[in-house]
């Protein structure tokens, strides 16, 4: 009875790899492909987490300890501000508009509001619920970034409206060319976690604010030193620690590809730190704690979108690299240029950003022996090939993000006026705008 029974499945399997061979039974063969894998499920609920973490309490403490006691709440309050606004924009419209079907260059609104998006609704093997999710903290720390850029000196109620607008116009719609079947994603453009789509956005979009705005009260002569560094540690490090969900949970998958990306992470981190502090001791004697942290941050924002495509040792090219470049960065546009960049987001993740971009194209190559990657985009056959796409995704990005982004603060501008005064600036945000003190001293 027991061998009758395993010769008709052994039958039944034969018969129903043939038909759907032969797609005799299409429907099946697709039931059978979208099962919902735990695992996967289990690392991109932990990678959510971990992202949201970047951003309160990580990037909100390492962003407030950076400013003047007198600006500390204002930080806060826009990280977290940003994080509820932006929440609730990705849900309304934001995710349809980066990843609904529509065409080459924006979504449609087929997903608003998580229309026909249940329980059971599968994005790949992971619940499509969770995949929005994860997606949506990406949305909220992007523009968190860019506050680094104003910092100081926008009135709360402008920083708003402009955030919302430039999610809308330019943060969604980049996320739809590169992730969500848009027009560079066709053509092979390699950014694993964010290099495009976060770091070259919100530094462009940061650099542009600090133009179209103008420096702060008594910038360059006065001296505007973090006001406490404790906190700026404590931050960074919670930067560190999520970043390894924000790239690692980006293969979308708990495999070998997440677990090569959170290695290339940690090593970059540990890298630009390094190169960083070096620079920086070199230079005027002595290593600051703020320029290893902030060599961390620009390690990790140069890895980001090549995690996924290189290897362990290419990563550690990638880090050093970036510590000297967005070291040399910082201190061109600050002491050369003068340009205000508060807390420095256009050297470190824009520079990073379009660094990692292009290193992409490079260290993916599967022929540098123990610098080698895992091969290029498909279609795609020789590092100049790969290297081609990835500038023109690198100079599409930047151009369209700082036009939008101009128009933008033009538009806000005359709708609300973008600056405090100079009696309120000198007084402070956290008073002006919110009538509270970070410290009652």
């Amino acid at each position: 009875m027991n061998n009758y029974k395993g010769e008709e499945k052994m039958k039944l399997g034969y018969f129903f790899g043939l038909a759907v061979t032969l797609g005799l039974m299409p429907e099946l063969a697709l039931a059978q492909e979208a099962q919902l894998n735990g695992a996967n499920t289990a690392w991109i609920l932990t990678s959510t987490a971990l992202v949201l973490f970047m951003t309160i309490p990580g990037l909100s403490l390492f962003y407030a300890g950076l400013v003047r006691s007198k600006n500390v709440l204002s930080v806060l309050m826009q990280c977290f501000a940003l994080t509820c606004l932006m929440s609730l924009l990705w849900f309304i419209y934001a995710y349809s508009i980066a990843f609904g079907e529509g065409g080459a260059y924006v979504g449609d609104f087929s997903k608003a509001l998580m229309a026909g998006i249940g329980r059971d609704t599968l994005s790949g093997d992971i619940p499509e619920s969770v995949f929005m999710a994860f997606q949506m903290t990406f949305a909220v720390i992007t523009p968190a970034l860019i506050v680094g850029g104003f910092a100081e000196r926008m009135k709360f109620s402008s920083m708003l409206l402009f955030s919302t607008i430039w999610l809308t116009l330019v943060y969604a719609p980049i996320t739809h060319w590169v992730w969500g079947g848009g027009w560079l994603g066709a053509m092979g453009l390699y950014d694993f976690a964010g290099g495009t789509v976060v770091h070259i956005t919100a530094g462009v979009a940061a650099l542009t604010a600090a133009l179209v705005m103008g420096s702060r009260k008594g910038f360059p002569t006065t001296a505007m030193p973090p006001h406490n560094m404790t906190m700026v540690v404590a931050g960074a490090g919670m930067l560190w620690v999520g970043w390894f969900g924000f790239n690692g949970g980006s293969a979308l998958a708990a495999n070998g590809d997440a677990g090569m990306a959170l290695l290339a992470t940690h090593i970059s981190a540990a890298c630009g730190s390094l190169a960083w502090m070096a620079m920086e001791w070199i230079k005027h004697g002595k290593p600051s704690v703020l320029g290893i942290v902030t060599g961390m941050v620009a390690g990790l924002g140069t890895i980001t979108p090549a995690s996924g495509y290189v290897g362990p040792a290419g990563a550690m090219v990638i880090g050093l690299t970036a510590g000297v470049v967005c070291y040399t960065a910082t201190g061109y546009l600050k002491q050369k240029l003068h340009i205000d960049d508060s807390l420095d987001v256009f050297p470190v993740h824009g520079v990073g950003g379009m660094l990692g971009t292009m290193a992409a194209g490079v260290f993916a190559s599967t022929e540098l022996g123990i610098f080698s990657g895992y091969g290029f985009a498909e279609g795609i056959t020789s590092m100049a090939g790969q290297l081609k796409v990835q500038f023109i995704g690198v100079v599409a990005t930047v151009v369209y993000t700082a036009v939008v982004t101009f128009v933008i603060l033009k538009v806000v501008d005359a709708v609300t006026g973008l600056r405090v005064t100079e009696d309120e600036e000198t007084e402070g945000l956290d008073l002006v705008l919110h009538d509270e003190r970070g410290y009652d001293l």
